[in-house]
């Protein structure tokens, strides 16, 4: 097979002159799928938009070459390089939500490409728009476009910005984490669609993620990157069963460690410090809660675990007053919550801090990371000036960043450093119930275990309480005390994590514990005969 796609000694620069990538190479035949795996800031992102030209975050293509079907990107012209995005490379972002413009219907946005590069008519692009969905397994594919990207859920949308990027045809997908904002059951039908979307129309993929167990189901080969130069490729197989260079090593095992880990946290708990009583909520006039009970103890961890779309995100926004409930009560220390964070007094807003799911729209864009993180410093804690950057300085040491990212803007950082940011944010209020949403589920597994390590050393010497939503069950496993199972707005079953791991007690919780990605090439295969049994 010929190759698609050849890269030589790609370099990418800063506009100061800081070299990002050293002299990357690499080759994509037609039809296959190279998967890019590091931590944050190893380079990912970064060769996925200079394979079609960007240099992102301010930053350009310093040297080398990108020569996609025998024509060089990085010494093209802009309109030639224009004429090729998306109609012979397109991109999937790992946002989904950031990715589509919230004001138009899907439909627009995924006819857009093939209408205005000129290659189908109207009617040829809206008929092969339908067949997308169809393929992805989208509802009602015939009408689905004409919903907003606020009404369909986060599986949904991402699966509709593959169809966004499918939509042109192109030769090449550039998949950037496409599947780590979804639960786990959602994913593998993601991973499935992707795997045979891209098998049924021959075409290729850079597939970029931090999760060795999800690419262990898609790639044909790996490459393995850190700090912006490859540190080994080879097939999938020879990767996770004999991986030759020891940082590989350290990622294969840091994983596997991680899906065998012994259940069940044991915190240190005081009395009571959250209650959920009886509490319904909705939008509008559809119900997304129902008649929820929860208890929280202080310095305890409690995960909330269930499919998108099953309420774990309602029940926080409900939590820190973003939603007001239908019915029912939340109480904080033994008060009654205002319903609304507009209602609550400064104090008790220092006192429940939450970090959200999506760093991409949780920051703006406009304030640097020494402001991001300021805001709260000023508003709960009055530090201002030295006092203030002091303490910005130490809040990214706690978090692992260097202080020099306290200059740059949310455009300059990768997903991962996002993500930590926001938890820095979180942290600057000195709060005593943090909820986490979905913190670690932008982060590679090394970064994603030291945020671990420091949620529980916050833990362990502050007698810090959380709430933890998430989809990652190996992160429940390790991290909280007691684990809360949602399905469509209910709570389905609640245990301490040993308890619920090793005897799960309802269906549903035992397919979200099969759902899991395991290190295993053929896993996901597996999963798929076992259903079908």
């Amino acid at each position: 097979m010929s190759d698609i796609l050849r890269i030589r000694d790609l370099r990418v620069a800063t506009a100061e002159g800081v070299e990002l990538l050293h002299g990357v190479s690499l080759d994509l035949e037609q039809g296959e799928i190279l998967g890019l795996i590091g931590e944050s800031g190893a380079g990912k992102s970064t060769i996925g938009l200079a394979s079609m030209g960007y240099g992102r975050g301010g930053c350009r293509i310093s040297g080398g070459s990108i020569e996609l079907a025998g024509h060089d990107l990085a010494s093209s012209t802009r309109s030639e390089r224009e004429a090729v995005r998306g109609a012979r490379i397109a991109y999937v972002a790992q946002s989904a939500a950031a990715a589509f413009n919230p004001a138009h219907r899907l439909e627009r946005q995924i006819m857009e490409g093939p209408l205005r590069h000129g290659l189908m008519t109207a009617g040829e692009a809206r008929a092969w728009m339908i067949e997308l969905f169809t393929a992805l397994g989208l509802p009602e594919p015939e009408t689905f476009g004409r919903r907003y990207p606020h009404q369909v859920s986060g599986g949904q949308l991402q699966r509709a910005m593959v169809a966004m990027a499918m939509s042109c045809k192109p030769d090449i997908l550039v998949l950037d984490e496409p599947t780590t904002a979804l639960d786990v059951t959602t994913q593998i039908e993601v991973l499935l669609l992707l795997r045979e979307t891209i098998r049924k129309y021959g075409t290729s993929a850079l597939y970029i993620t931090h999760d060795l167990a999800v690419i262990a189901q898609v790639a044909d080969r790996l490459m393995v990157l850190r700090h912006g130069a490859e540190v080994e490729t080879g097939t999938t197989e020879q990767i996770l069963a004999a991986p030759r260079e020891e940082y590989t090593q350290r990622l294969v095992s840091e994983r596997q460690a991680s899906l065998n880990a012994e259940a069940g946290a044991h915190h240190r708990t005081g009395e009571e410090i959250l209650r959920v009583d009886r509490v319904s909520a909705a939008y509008g006039k559809t119900p997304v809660l129902h008649e929820v009970d929860l208890s929280v103890k202080r310095g305890e961890t409690v995960a909330i675990v269930g499919e998108s779309g099953s309420g774990k995100s309602t029940l926080a926004r409900l939590v820190s007053g973003l939603l007001t409930p239908s019915a029912g009560q939340v109480r904080f220390d033994g008060e009654a919550l205002p319903e609304s964070y507009r209602k609550r007094a400064p104090d008790l807003l220092r006192r429940i801090q939450l970090i959200y799911q999506l760093p991409d729209v949780a920051l703006n864009p406009r304030q640097t990371v020494g402001e991001t993180i300021g805001r709260p410093l000023q508003t709960f804690r009055g530090l201002k000036g030295r006092a203030q950057r002091d303490e910005v300085a130490r809040l990214l040491d706690l978090i692992g960043l260097p202080v020099e990212m306290a200059g740059r803007l949310p455009g300059a950082l990768s997903g991962g450093q996002k993500q930590r940011v926001c938890i820095a944010r979180a942290l600057a209020a000195e709060p005593d119930l943090m909820i986490c949403d979905e913190v670690t589920s932008a982060l590679d597994p090394l970064v994603a275990e030291d945020i671990l390590r420091l949620l529980r050393k916050l833990q362990d010497e502050l007698g810090m309480t959380y709430l933890f939503i998430t989809h990652d069950l190996s992160v429940v496993r390790r991290l909280a005390d007691r684990t809360v199972v949602m399905q469509k707005g209910r709570i389905v079953e609640e245990a301490d994590t040993a308890t619920l791991f090793d005897a799960p007690g309802d269906p549903y919780t035992r397919k979200l514990l099969d759902s899991v990605p395991q290190l295993d090439r053929g896993w996901l295969d597996k999963v798929l005969a076992a259903r079908a049994s």
